[in-house]
Protein backbone atom coordinates (compact mmCIF):
# COMPACT_ATOMS: atom_id res chain seq x y z
CA UNK A 1 0.00 0.00 0.00
CA UNK A 2 1.38 3.18 -0.50
CA UNK A 3 2.10 5.54 1.68
CA UNK A 4 0.71 9.06 2.96
CA UNK A 5 1.17 12.70 4.32
CA UNK A 6 -2.18 13.32 6.08
CA UNK A 7 -1.50 16.73 5.07
CA UNK A 8 -0.45 16.13 1.49
CA UNK A 9 -2.95 17.52 -0.92
CA UNK A 10 -3.11 17.83 -4.71
CA UNK A 11 -4.32 20.78 -6.00
CA UNK A 12 -4.96 19.58 -9.68
CA UNK A 13 -5.59 22.80 -11.56
CA UNK A 14 -3.55 24.82 -9.40
CA UNK A 15 -2.21 27.57 -11.41
CA UNK A 16 -5.84 28.56 -12.29
CA UNK A 17 -7.93 31.02 -10.65
CA UNK A 18 -10.02 29.15 -8.11
CA UNK A 19 -7.17 26.25 -7.74
CA UNK A 20 -4.41 29.32 -7.25
CA UNK A 21 -6.62 30.58 -4.42
CA UNK A 22 -7.51 27.12 -2.84
CA UNK A 23 -3.85 26.04 -3.09
CA UNK A 24 -3.51 29.57 -1.13
CA UNK A 25 -5.58 28.18 1.53
CA UNK A 26 -4.54 24.83 2.33
CA UNK A 27 -1.01 26.31 2.74
CA UNK A 28 -2.25 29.05 5.47
CA UNK A 29 -4.13 26.52 7.28
CA UNK A 30 -0.53 24.15 7.04
CA UNK A 31 -1.06 21.45 4.85
CA UNK A 32 1.43 20.20 2.37
CA UNK A 33 0.65 21.28 -1.59
CA UNK A 34 1.33 20.05 -4.64
CA UNK A 35 0.01 22.03 -7.24
CA UNK A 36 0.01 21.11 -11.29
CA UNK A 37 -1.40 22.47 -14.24
CA UNK A 38 -0.58 22.63 -18.06
CA UNK A 39 0.03 26.38 -18.21
CA UNK A 40 3.79 27.19 -18.05
CA UNK A 41 4.62 28.64 -14.86
CA UNK A 42 5.19 32.02 -15.90
CA UNK A 43 1.33 31.78 -16.66
CA UNK A 44 -0.04 30.10 -13.27
CA UNK A 45 -2.27 33.01 -11.96
CA UNK A 46 -0.98 32.59 -8.51
CA UNK A 47 2.44 30.78 -7.75
CA UNK A 48 3.15 29.76 -4.23
CA UNK A 49 6.34 29.31 -2.96
CA UNK A 50 5.77 27.06 -0.28
CA UNK A 51 3.95 24.53 -2.69
CA UNK A 52 5.52 21.95 -5.44
CA UNK A 53 4.63 22.98 -8.54
CA UNK A 54 4.23 20.75 -11.13
CA UNK A 55 3.73 21.48 -15.02
CA UNK A 56 2.07 18.86 -16.26
CA UNK A 57 -0.82 17.92 -18.91
CA UNK A 58 -3.20 15.81 -16.80
CA UNK A 59 -5.12 14.45 -19.63
CA UNK A 60 -2.29 11.87 -19.73
CA UNK A 61 -2.44 9.08 -16.92
CA UNK A 62 0.94 8.91 -16.19
CA UNK A 63 1.57 12.48 -15.60
CA UNK A 64 -2.05 11.86 -13.29
CA UNK A 65 0.23 8.72 -11.25
CA UNK A 66 2.67 10.74 -10.67
CA UNK A 67 0.85 13.72 -9.51
CA UNK A 68 -1.30 11.68 -7.33
CA UNK A 69 1.73 9.67 -5.65
CA UNK A 70 1.34 9.91 -2.02
CA UNK A 71 -1.52 12.30 -1.77
CA UNK A 72 -4.13 11.98 0.78
CA UNK A 73 -6.57 13.96 -0.76
CA UNK A 74 -7.13 15.52 -4.59
CA UNK A 75 -8.75 18.19 -5.59
CA UNK A 76 -9.96 18.35 -9.51
CA UNK A 77 -10.38 21.72 -10.39
CA UNK A 78 -8.52 21.46 -13.88
CA UNK A 79 -10.54 21.74 -17.14
CA UNK A 80 -10.27 23.35 -20.50
CA UNK A 81 -13.14 26.07 -20.33
CA UNK A 82 -13.74 29.78 -19.95
CA UNK A 83 -16.60 32.37 -20.28
CA UNK A 84 -19.73 32.00 -22.44
CA UNK A 85 -17.91 33.34 -25.59
CA UNK A 86 -15.55 30.30 -25.01
CA UNK A 87 -17.29 27.40 -24.57
CA UNK A 88 -19.84 27.98 -26.82
CA UNK A 89 -17.04 27.81 -29.78
CA UNK A 90 -14.75 25.58 -27.98
CA UNK A 91 -17.08 22.69 -27.41
CA UNK A 92 -14.78 19.61 -28.37
CA UNK A 93 -12.14 21.44 -26.56
CA UNK A 94 -14.14 21.26 -23.26
CA UNK A 95 -15.06 17.54 -23.56
CA UNK A 96 -11.69 16.31 -23.88
CA UNK A 97 -11.61 17.28 -20.33
CA UNK A 98 -13.24 14.02 -19.50
CA UNK A 99 -9.80 12.99 -19.62
CA UNK A 100 -8.09 14.86 -16.88
CA UNK A 101 -11.25 13.67 -14.36
CA UNK A 102 -11.22 10.00 -15.73
CA UNK A 103 -7.56 9.51 -15.67
CA UNK A 104 -7.33 11.71 -12.25
CA UNK A 105 -9.52 9.11 -10.56
CA UNK A 106 -7.36 6.41 -12.17
CA UNK A 107 -4.62 7.61 -10.54
CA UNK A 108 -6.25 8.56 -6.98
CA UNK A 109 -7.96 5.48 -6.55
CA UNK A 110 -4.55 2.97 -7.22
CA UNK A 111 -2.50 5.68 -5.12
CA UNK A 112 -5.05 5.29 -2.07
CA UNK A 113 -6.36 8.61 -1.85
CA UNK A 114 -8.38 8.97 0.97
CA UNK A 115 -10.63 11.55 -0.28
CA UNK A 116 -11.63 13.29 -4.03
CA UNK A 117 -13.08 16.76 -4.66
CA UNK A 118 -14.10 17.53 -8.14
CA UNK A 119 -15.55 21.16 -9.32
CA UNK A 120 -18.46 20.73 -11.28
CA UNK A 121 -20.45 23.32 -12.63
CA UNK A 122 -24.20 24.99 -13.17
CA UNK A 123 -23.68 23.72 -16.79
CA UNK A 124 -24.94 20.78 -16.18
CA UNK A 125 -28.41 21.94 -15.29
CA UNK A 126 -31.60 21.23 -17.76
CA UNK A 127 -31.81 24.00 -20.53
CA UNK A 128 -35.61 23.90 -20.58
CA UNK A 129 -35.31 24.83 -17.10
CA UNK A 130 -33.46 27.85 -17.89
CA UNK A 131 -35.77 29.63 -19.95
CA UNK A 132 -36.68 32.94 -18.30
CA UNK A 133 -34.87 35.66 -16.86
CA UNK A 134 -37.48 35.30 -13.96
CA UNK A 135 -35.90 32.00 -13.54
CA UNK A 136 -36.78 29.45 -10.93
CA UNK A 137 -33.50 29.07 -8.70
CA UNK A 138 -31.95 25.39 -10.05
CA UNK A 139 -32.12 22.60 -7.25
CA UNK A 140 -29.64 19.64 -7.38
CA UNK A 141 -32.38 17.40 -8.74
CA UNK A 142 -32.95 19.67 -11.86
CA UNK A 143 -30.13 18.01 -13.70
CA UNK A 144 -31.95 15.48 -15.01
CA UNK A 145 -33.60 14.36 -17.15
CA UNK A 146 -30.20 15.44 -18.28
CA UNK A 147 -30.07 18.74 -21.10
CA UNK A 148 -26.90 20.15 -20.17
CA UNK A 149 -24.53 22.70 -21.69
CA UNK A 150 -23.63 21.49 -24.93
CA UNK A 151 -20.14 20.56 -24.94
CA UNK A 152 -18.85 21.76 -21.44
CA UNK A 153 -22.14 21.00 -19.70
CA UNK A 154 -21.94 16.95 -20.97
CA UNK A 155 -18.46 16.63 -19.98
CA UNK A 156 -19.04 18.12 -16.43
CA UNK A 157 -22.07 15.67 -16.05
CA UNK A 158 -20.60 12.47 -17.30
CA UNK A 159 -17.64 13.43 -14.56
CA UNK A 160 -20.19 13.79 -11.75
CA UNK A 161 -21.25 10.24 -12.96
CA UNK A 162 -18.04 9.18 -12.71
CA UNK A 163 -16.89 10.85 -9.38
CA UNK A 164 -19.69 8.51 -7.76
CA UNK A 165 -19.26 5.11 -9.70
CA UNK A 166 -15.97 5.21 -8.61
CA UNK A 167 -17.04 5.51 -4.80
CA UNK A 168 -19.51 3.26 -4.89
CA UNK A 169 -17.42 0.59 -6.75
CA UNK A 170 -13.95 1.07 -5.37
CA UNK A 171 -15.18 2.76 -2.35
CA UNK A 172 -13.14 6.13 -3.33
CA UNK A 173 -14.46 9.05 -1.06
CA UNK A 174 -15.71 11.56 -3.74
CA UNK A 175 -17.28 15.19 -3.29
CA UNK A 176 -18.95 17.04 -6.42
CA UNK A 177 -19.60 21.20 -6.04
CA UNK A 178 -21.22 22.70 -8.84
CA UNK A 179 -19.92 26.41 -9.05
CA UNK A 180 -22.33 29.29 -9.93
CA UNK A 181 -20.33 31.56 -11.69
CA UNK A 182 -16.94 32.48 -9.17
CA UNK A 183 -15.39 36.06 -9.52
CA UNK A 184 -12.63 38.04 -8.12
CA UNK A 185 -8.60 38.96 -8.19
CA UNK A 186 -6.36 36.82 -9.65
CA UNK A 187 -8.41 35.85 -12.40
CA UNK A 188 -8.36 36.42 -16.14
CA UNK A 189 -9.80 39.61 -17.64
CA UNK A 190 -8.92 39.60 -20.69
CA UNK A 191 -8.24 37.17 -23.66
CA UNK A 192 -11.68 35.19 -24.36
CA UNK A 193 -11.35 32.95 -21.34
CA UNK A 194 -13.21 35.75 -19.00
CA UNK A 195 -16.23 35.64 -17.47
CA UNK A 196 -18.78 38.21 -17.28
CA UNK A 197 -17.77 40.31 -14.26
CA UNK A 198 -13.87 40.66 -14.76
CA UNK A 199 -14.74 41.26 -18.80
CA UNK A 200 -17.41 43.82 -17.64
CA UNK A 201 -14.81 45.45 -15.00
CA UNK A 202 -11.90 45.51 -18.45
CA UNK A 203 -14.41 47.27 -20.47
CA UNK A 204 -15.70 49.73 -17.59
CA UNK A 205 -12.14 50.83 -16.53
CA UNK A 206 -11.02 51.36 -20.79
CA UNK A 207 -14.39 53.66 -21.12
CA UNK A 208 -13.36 55.65 -17.95
CA UNK A 209 -9.70 56.03 -19.14
CA UNK A 210 -10.58 56.51 -22.99
CA UNK A 211 -12.89 59.18 -22.57
CA UNK A 212 -15.29 57.01 -24.61
CA UNK A 213 -18.05 56.66 -22.19
CA UNK A 214 -19.79 53.45 -24.05
CA UNK A 215 -19.91 49.88 -23.30
CA UNK A 216 -20.68 47.00 -25.37
CA UNK A 217 -22.92 44.45 -23.17
CA UNK A 218 -23.39 40.70 -24.84
CA UNK A 219 -27.16 39.74 -25.49
CA UNK A 220 -29.67 42.72 -24.17
CA UNK A 221 -28.73 42.50 -20.79
CA UNK A 222 -31.70 41.34 -19.29
CA UNK A 223 -30.57 38.23 -18.92
CA UNK A 224 -29.95 37.16 -15.02
CA UNK A 225 -27.34 35.07 -13.40
CA UNK A 226 -26.11 34.54 -9.37
CA UNK A 227 -22.09 35.18 -8.95
CA UNK A 228 -19.99 34.03 -6.22
CA UNK A 229 -17.12 35.46 -4.37
CA UNK A 230 -14.17 33.09 -4.21
CA UNK A 231 -13.98 33.48 -0.64
CA UNK A 232 -17.30 31.94 -0.05
CA UNK A 233 -16.23 29.43 -3.42
CA UNK A 234 -13.04 28.38 -1.21
CA UNK A 235 -14.96 28.39 2.20
CA UNK A 236 -17.64 25.94 0.51
CA UNK A 237 -15.09 23.38 -1.10
CA UNK A 238 -13.79 22.83 2.44
CA UNK A 239 -17.41 22.59 3.98
CA UNK A 240 -18.38 19.98 1.50
CA UNK A 241 -14.73 18.22 1.42
CA UNK A 242 -15.00 17.63 5.39
CA UNK A 243 -18.62 16.63 5.07
CA UNK A 244 -20.50 13.34 4.20
CA UNK A 245 -22.73 14.76 1.48
CA UNK A 246 -22.11 12.76 -1.35
CA UNK A 247 -24.21 13.81 -3.84
CA UNK A 248 -23.50 16.76 -6.43
CA UNK A 249 -24.54 20.08 -4.40
CA UNK A 250 -25.14 23.71 -5.47
CA UNK A 251 -22.13 26.04 -4.28
CA UNK A 252 -23.43 29.41 -5.14
CA UNK A 253 -24.48 32.83 -4.36
CA UNK A 254 -28.33 33.15 -4.36
CA UNK A 255 -28.21 36.69 -5.13
CA UNK A 256 -30.01 36.65 -8.22
CA UNK A 257 -28.82 39.91 -10.67
CA UNK A 258 -29.90 40.48 -14.63
CA UNK A 259 -26.14 41.53 -16.47
CA UNK A 260 -27.48 45.31 -16.84
CA UNK A 261 -27.83 45.70 -13.29
CA UNK A 262 -24.09 43.94 -13.19
CA UNK A 263 -23.29 46.92 -15.14
CA UNK A 264 -24.96 49.28 -12.37
CA UNK A 265 -22.77 47.94 -10.02
CA UNK A 266 -19.35 48.30 -11.74
CA UNK A 267 -20.03 51.68 -13.06
CA UNK A 268 -21.11 52.93 -9.06
CA UNK A 269 -17.90 51.44 -8.10
CA UNK A 270 -16.38 53.07 -11.59
CA UNK A 271 -18.06 56.48 -10.88
CA UNK A 272 -19.17 56.85 -14.42
CA UNK A 273 -22.50 56.57 -16.52
CA UNK A 274 -22.05 54.63 -19.91
CA UNK A 275 -23.94 54.75 -22.93
CA UNK A 276 -24.57 50.96 -23.28
CA UNK A 277 -24.43 49.29 -26.43
CA UNK A 278 -26.08 45.53 -26.77
CA UNK A 279 -24.99 42.97 -29.09
CA UNK A 280 -27.76 40.81 -29.06
CA UNK A 281 -26.08 38.34 -31.61
CA UNK A 282 -22.93 36.92 -29.27
CA UNK A 283 -23.17 34.43 -26.72
CA UNK A 284 -25.25 34.99 -24.09
CA UNK A 285 -25.88 31.60 -22.74
CA UNK A 286 -29.33 30.67 -20.82
CA UNK A 287 -32.10 33.55 -20.46
CA UNK A 288 -31.92 32.65 -16.44
CA UNK A 289 -29.80 30.96 -13.83
CA UNK A 290 -29.29 31.21 -10.61
CA UNK A 291 -28.41 29.15 -7.44
CA UNK A 292 -31.19 26.96 -5.12
CA UNK A 293 -29.32 26.94 -1.46
CA UNK A 294 -31.50 24.86 0.12
CA UNK A 295 -30.19 21.72 0.35
CA UNK A 296 -26.54 23.27 1.14
CA UNK A 297 -28.25 25.24 4.01
CA UNK A 298 -30.08 22.37 5.53
CA UNK A 299 -26.80 19.95 5.34
CA UNK A 300 -24.23 22.72 6.32
CA UNK A 301 -26.15 25.54 7.80
CA UNK A 302 -24.14 27.66 5.80
CA UNK A 303 -24.29 29.12 2.20
CA UNK A 304 -21.95 31.82 0.04
CA UNK A 305 -23.38 35.26 1.31
CA UNK A 306 -21.12 38.02 0.42
CA UNK A 307 -22.76 40.88 -1.10
CA UNK A 308 -21.78 41.09 -5.05
CA UNK A 309 -21.31 44.82 -4.73
CA UNK A 310 -18.56 43.98 -1.85
CA UNK A 311 -16.91 41.54 -3.61
CA UNK A 312 -16.98 43.68 -7.18
CA UNK A 313 -15.07 46.39 -5.56
CA UNK A 314 -12.22 44.37 -5.02
CA UNK A 315 -12.47 42.51 -8.08
CA UNK A 316 -12.51 46.00 -9.61
CA UNK A 317 -9.96 47.35 -8.03
CA UNK A 318 -7.64 44.56 -8.79
CA UNK A 319 -8.27 44.77 -12.32
CA UNK A 320 -7.63 48.25 -12.37
CA UNK A 321 -3.82 47.70 -10.71
CA UNK A 322 -3.34 44.97 -13.43
CA UNK A 323 -4.47 47.37 -16.42
CA UNK A 324 -2.43 49.80 -15.17
CA UNK A 325 0.58 47.65 -15.08
CA UNK A 326 0.31 46.17 -17.77
CA UNK A 327 -0.20 50.00 -19.60
CA UNK A 328 3.21 50.85 -17.54
CA UNK A 329 4.81 47.85 -19.27
CA UNK A 330 4.25 49.00 -23.05
CA UNK A 331 7.06 50.89 -24.77
CA UNK A 332 6.24 54.74 -25.21
CA UNK A 333 5.04 55.63 -28.38
CA UNK A 334 8.58 55.79 -30.84
CA UNK A 335 10.18 53.99 -28.09
CA UNK A 336 11.36 51.23 -30.23
CA UNK A 337 12.84 53.94 -32.70
CA UNK A 338 15.42 55.19 -30.19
Amino acid sequence: MPTHDAGLMLVAGGGGFIGGWLARDLLARGYRVRCADIKPLDDWYQVHAGAENLVLDLKDLANCRYAAAGMSRVYNLAADMGGMGFIESHKADCMLSVLINTHLLLAARDAGVKRYFYASSACVYAADKQTSTDVTALREEDAYPAMPEDGYGWEKLFSERMCRHFREDYGLETRVARFHNVYGPHGTFDGGREKAPAAICRKVIQAKRSGALDIEIWGDGLQTRSFMWIDDCIEGINRIMESEIREPINLGSSELVSINHLVDIIEEIAGVLLVRRHDVDAPKGVRGRNSDNSLIQQLLGWEPSTPLAVGMRETYDWIAAMMTGMDAALPRAGAMNR
